[in-house]
């Protein structure tokens, strides 16, 4: 199966592109539930004024998920050159040079926007990078991520307390770690803070490693060009002063708002995890309470 992929990761990312356009229209067809949770979700932000605006967002939004797919093939399984040259241009790459001068690490920020995987591999080939992964529990396709995912200076931390060990010695070291920071985490995990408006459960972790390593926080967020001509690179170191969940939100938002098309709508951010409270009214004293 690697292997195939690999045969497939020399296609062009313009051909990729345009059979993902289709296979996000496909699933989208496909899965009511899926399409419920993009419709619910995107209209729920804010980003567009009316009907029509909402209707047009949610078409791109459709068929870029569908991209975010297929350019795996590409991102994962292309080669070592050709993965190096997607990223057309990157802008704030001197926030990473000043954040290693300091010594003490970097949290890569890299929410489900855009493509967050070559903005993974991008950084591995030029420094050392732990990545916080969620394995699959099928055998098979976690085989497939951790082939994909494991390439130049990257290692992959599970998320379990084994993991989650590897990213504080990481930062330790100095090193670069990588987080989904939009991730819905388990229980006990996160507490309740405002995502677009609504309570989401949002990780602690990234806090949490900021807190004891004083590491730097970076956002990273490769859009995804037109006609396949690969991706644009942006880096904004966040703020770590009075850094909680709800300035990580925030942080988050920023970047949606730059191209919300871009953004996985259809990922259930907004879900209550097994064995968590529903949340409460109000999301914001109770995140005060939680942090102390």
């Amino acid at each position: 199966m690697i292997w195939f992929l690999r045969l497939l990761g020399h296609l062009p990312l313009a051909s990729l592109h345009r059979v993902g356009a289709i296979l996000g229209w496909i699933v989208y067809r496909a899965s009511p539930t899926y399409a419920r949770l993009l419709r619910e979700n995107l209209y729920a932000s804010g980003l567009c004024a009316d009907e029509a605006q909402c209707g047009s967002l949610l078409r791109l939004a459709v068929a870029e998920a569908g991209k975010a797919v297929a350019e795996l093939i590409a991102v994962w399984f292309g080669p070592d050159e050709s993965v190096a040259q997607m990223v057309v241009q990157c802008e704030g790459w001197d926030v990473i040079d000043a954040a290693r001068e300091r010594g003490k690490g970097i949290i890569f920020l890299t929410p489900h926007l855009g493509c967050f995987e070559i903005t993974a591999l991008y950084g591995a080939q030029r420094l050392p990078l732990t990545v916080l992964y969620r394995p699959s529990k099928l055998r098979w396709l976690d085989r497939i991520m951790q082939a994909g995912r494991s390439r130049s200076q990257a290692r992959l931390a599970p998320t379990n307390l084994k993991g989650v060990r590897m990213l504080y010695q990481a930062l330790a070291r100095g090193e670069a770690v990588g987080v989904l920071p939009d991730q819905s985490p388990g229980g006990g995990e996160g507490i309740w803070a405002d995502f677009f408006g609504r309570p989401a459960y949002t990780m602690t972790l990234v806090r949490r490693l900021q807190e004891k390593c004083g590491a730097s926080v970076i956002m990273a967020f490769a859009e995804r060009l037109a006609q396949g001509r690969g991706f644009r690179l942006f880096l904004q170191e966040v703020p770590t002063e009075h850094f909680d969940e709800a300035a990580l939100n925030r942080a988050v938002e920023e970047q949606v708002r730059r191209c919300p098309a871009q953004y996985l709508w259809g990922y259930n951010r907004y879900k209550v995890p097994a064995g968590v409270e529903p949340p409460p009214a109000n999301v914001e004293g109770e995140r005060r309470k939680a942090t102390g």
